[in-house]
C-alpha cells in the first residue's frame, strides 16, 4: 500500500474526528454510556472500563476497514 494514501487517509480522519468532537459533540455523548460500560467510583478513585463502548468501535473500525481493502 501506498504510504502517501495511508498518511493522508489517516490526516482526513484525524481532521474528520476533531471536527465533529468541536462542532458536533451529541454525536460521540454515547460513549461510555452504553449497557456493559463499568464505572466504579469511590471518595477517593474512579475507574472507567468502556467495554461495551469498544466492542462497537472495533465494530465500525472492521467494516470501514473491510470495505477500504476489498478488491
Amino acid at each position: 500500500m501506498d504510504i502517501g494514501k495511508l498518511l493522508i487517509t489517516t490526516g482526513l480522519a484525524l481532521a474528520a474526528l476533531g471536527l465533529t468532537v468541536k462542532y458536533a459533540p451529541w454525536l460521540i455523548n454515547w460513549f461510555g454510556k452504553l449497557p456493559g460500560d463499568i464505572n466504579i467510583e469511590n471518595a477517593n478513585s474512579r475507574v472507567f472500563i468502556p467495554i461495551t463502548s469498544m466492542i462497537v468501535i472495533s465494530l465500525l473500525l472492521t467494516l470501514i476497514a473491510n470495505f477500504w481493502f476489498r478488491k
